[in-house]
């Protein structure tokens, strides 16, 4: 589906029902927006990870502009400014109240920046290994030296100069990094394996010139430390013990910032969370999303 918001066309996905039958009433649940990584992921990686989620929550997958199923635009209109506004216009265009927003990584970043441009809009934030500064940076800089191999520390030079030539480029980007990305990741996987791997990255639609944008431009300066002690919605931070991009004692920050937010460490996790530990990371945003933010939605109603 899409929406002709803001000067552009924004696709969004929408997994389960927003209302649901319980008993002689219809019951209302949470809307969560889910924010991509990148800059210039897409939502695909979240299907099917997210899936029980949608018991609980209406999901809405959105593909930032110029990624995924999104249309293209002027690089430069890449930026964290447009994804927020584009998230307000969304749910505008959706008939939406408040929204609970899931980001990670980059969507991390992007749902900070919303919460704090509209408390009056956000039921609760999902933090999935994100930062809240430009810190981050320099931090994975000094992991990929310690423990990256050449080739690692060649490629990861782009990503930090926003030098991205190339789709196929970045995909050798993700293919050389990811044993830092995940900690179960398999270096020789079966044919099956390979295969379903394959089928991703074909799903997939990533966007190297956001990617660009953010790490060559607007990433650099990125920093909502003195305002994130604002943020007044129900918030689970989410870390991994051995994220290489967004170190764990970022989440520690943001949890240490954030007032009455909850804070949870993955220790068996690097930034890919919902893969390495797929089963405890959904019990633990179920258990979150059922105390702290169901009931204050099924009050609006």
């Amino acid at each position: 589906m899409y929406a002709q918001i803001n000067g552009t066309r924004i696709f969004f996905d929408v997994e389960g029902m927003g209302w649901v039958p319980d008993g002689p009433i219809l019951r209302k649940k949470p809307t969560c927006f889910v924010l991509h990584g990148g800059p210039g992921g897409d939502h695909t990686g979240y299907k099917p990870g997210l899936t029980p989620l949608s018991e609980i929550m209406q999901l809405v997958y959105i593909d930032n502009r110029g990624s995924g199923h999104s249309a293209e635009g002027p690089p430069e209109s890449y930026s964290l400014e447009n994804n927020v506004e584009d998230i307000e216009a969304l749910r505008q265009y959706l008939g939406l109240d408040k929204i609970v927003l899931h980001g990670h990584s980059y969507g991390g970043m992007v749902a900070q920046t919303y919460a704090l441009r509209y408390p009056q809009n956000v039921a609760g934030l999902l933090l999935l290994t994100t930062s809240p500064s430009h810190e981050f940076i320099e931090k994975a800089k000094r992991i990929v030296e310690e423990k990256g191999t050449s080739e690692m520390k060649a490629i990861a030079q782009v990503l930090w100069e926003g030098a991205f030539s190339s789709e196929e480029e970045l995909t050798r980007f993700y293919e050389l990094m990811a044993p830092l990305y995940s900690t179960t990741h398999n270096p020789t996987p079966s044919e099956e394996e390979r295969k379903l791997a394959q089928d991703a990255r074909k799903r997939s639609n990533r966007c190297y010139q956001a990617l660009n944008e953010g790490f060559g431009g607007f990433l650099r300066t990125f920093d909502l430390r003195h305002q994130l002690p604002a943020v007044k919605a129900p918030t689970l931070v989410m870390g991994a013990r051995h994220d290489w991009i967004t170190p764990v004692e970022d989440s520690v920050e943001i949890a240490g910032l954030i007032p009455e937010s909850e804070l949870i460490i993955f220790e068996a996790s690097s930034h890919s969370v919902i893969k390495d530990e797929h089963g405890p990371y959904i019990a633990t945003v179920k258990d979150f999303v059922q105390r702290r933010i169901i009931e204050a939605v099924e009050q609006q109603v």
